[in-house]
C-alpha cells in the first residue's frame, strides 16, 4: 500500500470516529448560552442570562475540537457522566476590547454575549476561559445544563425568512456565512438581495477564497429595519435598527459595531451559520471584526469589498490588524514580552510559530523596509497598532492598507487552515 492510500485510510478512519463521536452526543441543533460579561480594565464577572435551543447546527460534524488556540476566550463542553472534552471553540469580544480603553480604567460596564455549540443529547459541564495578561488560560466560569431538565427556550424570538446567496453543499461540510441586513426598511429589501450578491462576490472573487468556492455558503436573512441607514452619533443621526449598530464606537469614528449581541443571534439563527455578517445599508465608511463574534461592513462606500475583505479577516481567520500609524482608542493592546495569538503578527518571543517556516534562509529578522525586501516574507517592524516591537510579515496586505484582494501569502495561509477547518 503506498503512502497516499495510508494517509486517506487514516484521514477516513478520523472522520468515521468523529462522525461516531457526534452522533453519540449531539443532535442536529444548536445550543445557545447567553450570558452577561460584566467588569473593568482588571476583573471580570459571568451571569447566565438564558439557554436557547435553536433549529440548525451550522458547523462541522467532524472538527469539534479547536486546535487553533486563537482568540481572548474559550469555552469547553464536557460530557458530564465520562467527563470526555466533547467540544471546545475560541472567540473574542466587544468586552475585551473595551477593557483596553480609557473608560474601563474609571468604570464598570456589563456586555451581553453568547456561545453556540451542537445541542447535546445528555448532561454537559460548560467551563469558560479567558486569557490573562500572560496570555494563560485562566477558567472564570462554569455551569452544568441536564438539556432534559433545564429550562431551554425552544422558540424563534425574530423569525424571518432565509434565501441561498451562494450555495455550495451541506452546511456541516462548508464555511456558511449568514449575512443580516441592517437599516434596510421593507422597501429595501430587493436592495438587500442584490448587495448580498455582490458582496458575495467581493469574497468569492477574492485570493484565497476564490479556490474555495465550493467550500462555502451565503444565507441572508430577510429582516426588515424600521428606519434606513444606522446610527452616527458624531452627527447626531439615531435610527430605528434591527440590529441597533453604531458608528463610534469606544469613540472612533469609522468603528461601526453593535452591543445588542442576544438580537444578532436571535436574527443569525434562522439559517445556519458559522460566521456572522452585519451588512449595514450605509454610504459612510466604517465597520468592524473580532474574531468568531460577528463581522459588520457597510453596503454603499467606494471601499466596501476592501472592508469586507479586511473585517471577515479578523472575525474568520483571527487575523490582526498590521497597520499602526492610525489612531485606535485601545492601548496596551499587544505587550511586548507575550507572543500575540494572532497568526499575521509577531513580538519574536515565539517567532518559531508563526511564519518562519515560509521565509527564505537568507531573508534578515527583522527585515529592512526597503525595495530589495518589498515582495519578500520577512518580518517588518510596525503592526498591531504599534510603531515598535511588533512585527508583521510583509510589506503590505488588506490588514495593513486600504486595498481589496491584497492578502499576504502569511495571512493567505492562515484564511485556507481556516476553510479547511470548517469544510470538514
Amino acid at each position: 500500500m503506498n503512502m497516499k492510500k495510508i494517509i486517506l485510510l487514516i484521514l477516513l478512519i478520523i472522520s468515521f470516529n468523529a462522525s461516531a463521536q457526534y452522533k453519540n452526543y449531539f443532535r442536529n441543533k444548536t445550543m445557545r448560552i447567553d450570558y452577561i460579561h460584566s467588569g473593568n480594565a482588571e476583573e471580570e464577572h459571568y451571569k447566565l442570562d438564558e439557554i436557547l435551543k435553536e433549529p440548525y447546527w451550522g458547523g462541522s460534524k467532524v472538527n469539534l475540537i479547536d486546535y487553533f488556540d486563537y482568540g481572548n476566550y474559550k469555552f469547553h463542553v464536557y460530557d458530564s457522566a465520562s467527563e470526555n472534552l466533547i467540544y471546545s471553540y475560541g472567540y473574542s469580544t466587544l468586552f475585551r476590547e473595551w477593557q483596553a480603553t480609557d473608560e474601563a480604567k474609571e468604570k464598570s460596564k456589563s456586555f451581553m454575549e453568547s456561545i453556540t455549540f451542537p445541542s447535546p443529547k445528555k448532561t454537559v459541564n460548560i467551563e469558560f476561559y479567558s486569557r490573562n495578561k500572560n496570555l494563560d488560560w485562566e477558567k472564570q466560569f462554569e455551569l452544568t445544563v441536564d438539556p432534559g431538565k433545564a429550562h431551554i427556550d425552544k422558540q424563534k424570538r425574530l423569525k424571518y425568512k432565509k434565501i441561498k446567496i451562494h450555495k455550495s453543499g451541506n452546511p456541516n461540510q462548508k464555511l456558511d456565512i449568514v449575512i443580516i441586513p441592517e437599516g434596510y426598511t421593507k422597501e429595501e429589501m430587493d436592495k438587500f438581495k442584490t448587495d448580498c450578491k455582490r458582496i458575495s462576490c467581493y469574497l468569492l472573487e477574492a485570493d484565497p477564497y476564490n479556490k474555495n468556492r465550493d467550500k462555502i455558503n451565503f444565507w441572508a436573512v430577510i429582516a426588515p429595519s424600521e428606519e434606513s441607514g444606522t446610527d452616527i452619533p458624531g452627527e447626531d443621526i439615531w435610527k430605528n435598527t434591527i440590529a441597533n449598530t453604531s458608528f463610534y464606537t469606544f469613540g472612533s469614528e469609522r468603528y461601526l459595531t453593535s452591543e445588542d449581541m442576544k438580537s444578532i443571534r436571535d436574527l443569525a439563527s434562522n439559517a445556519p451559520y458559522d460566521q456572522i455578517l452585519i451588512l449595514v445599508n450605509q454610504k459612510k465608511y466604517g465597520g468592524g471584526g473580532i474574531y468568531n463574534f460577528y463581522s459588520v461592513c457597510t453596503s454603499d462606500n467606494e471601499n466596501t469589498g476592501f472592508l469586507f475583505l479586511h473585517e471577515f479577516g479578523h472575525a474568520f481567520a483571527g487575523l490582526a490588524d498590521e497597520y499602526y500609524t492610525s489612531d485606535v482608542t485601545v492601548e496596551d493592546f499587544y505587550l511586548l514580552d507575550e507572543e500575540p495569538w494572532e497568526p499575521n503578527i509577531t513580538t519574536l518571543v515565539n517567532f518559531e510559530d508563526k511564519w518562519k517556516d515560509m521565509m527564505e534562509e537568507n531573508t534578515p529578522i527583522p527585515t529592512p523596509a526597503t525595495e530589495q525586501y518589498k515582495n519578500t516574507i520577512g518580518v517588518f517592524e510596525g503592526g498591531g497598532y504599534i510603531a515598535k516591537g511588533v512585527y508583521r510579515p510583509f510589506h503590505d496586505c488588506t490588514m495593513k492598507s486600504v486595498k481589496y484582494d491584497n492578502f499576504c501569502p502569511v495571512c493567505k495561509r492562515a484564511i485556507q487552515r481556516m476553510i479547511d477547518y470548517y469544510s470538514k
